[in-house]
C-alpha cells in the first residue's frame, strides 16, 4: 500500500485533515503539538471505476455508483518546528516517522493565523508563504545530517582495495527509504568523486536535496483556505508554483454529515445534496461549505489525495480478475481489487503486486477489454482489467 505523509508544523490542520481523510477519532485541537505519537490510517485515492462500461454498477464496497476509491495509508506526523532536523521540538523523532512515506502533503495553514511555531495569532497577520519551503528545507538538513553522520565510516571503508563507493552509498541510504535505483539516479546528476575524503558539506547537502526531491516529493495543501485572505492563495502558488486549496474542517463536517444521514456527498465532489432535516444554522454552515466547493473545485481533501498519487508519483489503477467475459474473480466478485502501479507497468508487474507466486509463475496475461492476449513487455493504462495466468493457482 501507497504511504502518504501529512507534514507541517503545529496547528496548521493536520490532524483534521487526517480525521477527515479517514474518519479515524485522533484529538483534535487549536494549539501546537496536539499530536505527538504519528497516528497511521487508511484513506483512499479517487478514480473512475470500469463498472461504468458494464451494463450495471460493481458491488464493491470502495465503489461508489462508479467512484472507485482505491486505499493507500495516510500517516499524521506531529507538527515540526525551526530547527526539527537538530531535534528541537522532538523534530528528529518525527521526521525518522516520514522515512518510508512515499509523497508527503506539507499541509500549511493559508489563512496566516498561526505563527512559525504554529501558536494562534491573528488572521492574516503572519505571511503563511514562510511555510512553503519550510518543510524541504528540515528534511534536507535531517537527511543531510544523517549522511554526514555516517560518512567517517564511509572514508574508512574507502581505504579498503574492495571499496565501491555507489554499493557503500546505497547500503547507507536504504535506511531513508531510497533504492539502489533512486540512489544512481542521484549520482548521475552529481558531478561526484568516489573518494569519500574528498566530499564537503555542500556536496553532501546537495546528495541529500537531490534525494529527497527524489524519494519524498511534496504536494503543498493550502488549509483553511475558507477563512484565507484571498492574496495569500494567490502568493502561495506564486512561491510553491501549486497548491491545493483546501478545508479539511469542511470535508470533516460533510463527512460527519454523510453519518448522520442527513447529505449525499461522496469525497471529491464538488457539490453535496441535503436530504434530511437540519437546524437553520446548520443548514447556514453547509452553505458556506459548499460556497468554498464552488470556488475551488471542492473541499481539497480528496484533490490533494488523488494528485499526491496520480500525479506526483505517476501511479495507475489496474483491475486484476480470473474470468475476463465477466470481470470476476473465483467467487463471481465483479472487479474485485484494484492496484496503483507505476504508469509504465506491465502485466508481469501486476503479477507480482497479487502475489509474488503468481508473478513466478506468470505464463501471459490478457486485456479482458478487447478479449486480447498481450505481451509481457505491453504497457498498461489507466483502467485496464487484466487476467493474469500463472502456475500458481
Amino acid at each position: 500500500m501507497l504511504s502518504v505523509a501529512l507534514a507541517g508544523k503545529p496547528n496548521a490542520g493536520k490532524s483534521t485533515f487526517y480525521k477527515a481523510a479517514t474518519m479515524a477519532d485522533v484529538d483534535v485541537g487549536n494549539y501546537p503539538f496536539t499530536t505527538i505519537d504519528a497516528n497511521r490510517g487508511v484513506s483512499h485515492v479517487r478514480t473512475r471505476c470500469p463498472c461504468l462500461d458494464l451494463e450495471k454498477r460493481c458491488d464493491n464496497d470502495n465503489c461508489h455508483d462508479g467512484k472507485r476509491y482505491v486505499p493507500v495509508e495516510l500517516l499524521d506526523v506531529a507538527g515540526l518546528v525551526p530547527g526539527a532536523h537538530e531535534g528541537r521540538g522532538l523534530g528528529n523523532q518525527f521526521l525518522d516517522e516520514l522515512t518510508n512515506a512515499d509523497v508527503i502533503l506539507n499541509v500549511v495553514d493559508a489563512s496566516g493565523g498561526t505563527n512559525e511555531e504554529g501558536e494562534p495569532v491573528e488572521v492574516g497577520s503572519y505571511d503563511p508563504v514562510e511555510d512553503v519551503h519550510f518543510i524541504e528545507e528540515e528534511m534536507d538538513l535531517w537527511l543531510a545530517g544523517i549522511i554526514e553522520g555516517n560518512w567517517e565510516t564511509m572514508i574508512r571503508q574507502g581505504r579498503s582495495p574492495e571499496f565501491d563507493f555507489e554499493e557503500a552509498l546505497t547500503e547507507m541510504l536504504t535506511g531513508v527509504g531510497a533504492s539502489e535505483h533512486d540512489v544512481m539516479a542521484v549520482l548521475r546528476e552529481l558531478d561526484y568523486s568516489t573518494d569519500p575524503g574528498s566530499w564537503d558539506d555542500d556536496d553532501r547537502e546537495e546528495l541529500a536535496r537531490l534525494l529527497r526531491e527524489r524519494t519524498k516529493p511534496i504536494v503543498v495543501v493550502a488549509n483553511k483556505a475558507d477563512i484565507a485572505p484571498d492574496e495569500n492563495i494567490e502568493r502561495l502558488e506564486e512561491a510553491a508554483g501549486h497548491v491545493i486549496p483546501c478545508t479539511a474542517e469542511g470535508e470533516l463536517a460533510l463527512r460527519q454529515a454523510v453519518e448522520a444521514g442527513v447529505i449525499n456527498y461522496d469525497p471529491g465532489d464538488e457539490d453535496f445534496e441535503i436530504t434530511g432535516d437540519i437546524s437553520g444554522a446548520q443548514e447556514e454552515g453547509l452553505n458556506r461549505i459548499r460556497d468554498v466547493m464552488g470556488e475551488w473545485g471542492g473541499t481539497g481533501v480528496q484533490q490533494s489525495l488523488d494528485e499526491s498519487i496520480y500525479d506526483l508519483l505517476d501511479r495507475i489503477t489496474v483491475y486484476p480478475v480470473q474470468n475476463e467475459t465477466r470481470w470476476t474473480d473465483g467467487q463471481g466478485n465483479v472487479l474485485p481489487d484494484a492496484f496503483l502501479l507505476a504508469e509504465n507497468a506491465t502485466p508481469k508487474d501486476l503479477a507480482f503486486a497479487v502475489h509474488s507466486d503468481i508473478g513466478e509463475g506468470y505464463l501471459h496475461a490478457v486485456d479482458a477489454r478487447e478479449k486480447r492476449r498481450i505481451g509481457e513487455d505491453h504497457e498498461l493504462d489507466e483502467g485496464d482489467v487484466v487476467k493474469i495466468v500463472s502456475t500458481a493457482s
